[in-house]
């Protein structure tokens, strides 16, 4: 599901690092959660589409792979950006961090 221009607008605005910029891995983040929300909406009422249902396990992973490299590259931004969404780490993640 594609994403209002303003709903969009107002979610760069709200997650961006300067007035500019809406490419940065914060707002990306921001855009796909929005996305991958609507789309688990959209499985509420249409249990079988499977051609869609691999896209949001695409934009999961697309997601999850932003985060990573966020949360290596600027841990504090990364914690603000999670506790912003309203995301929390998987508990794989958090056992494959205690590993190391």
């Amino acid at each position: 599901m594609i994403l209002k221009k303003t709903d969009k607008k107002t979610l760069v605005k709200q997650f961006s690092r300067h007035e500019k910029d809406t490419g940065s891995a914060e707002v990306q983040i921001a855009v796909m959660s929005q996305r991958i929300a609507h789309l688990t909406e959209h499985f509420t009422q249409f249990k079988k589409d499977n051609n869609s249902k691999r896209g949001l396990m695409r934009l999961i992973g697309r997601r999850k792979r932003l985060m990573r490299y966020l949360e290596r590259t600027n841990p504090e931004n990364y914690k603000a950006l999670m506790k912003k969404l309203g995301l929390k780490k998987t508990t794989a993640a958090v056992e494959a961090e205690t590993e190391k």
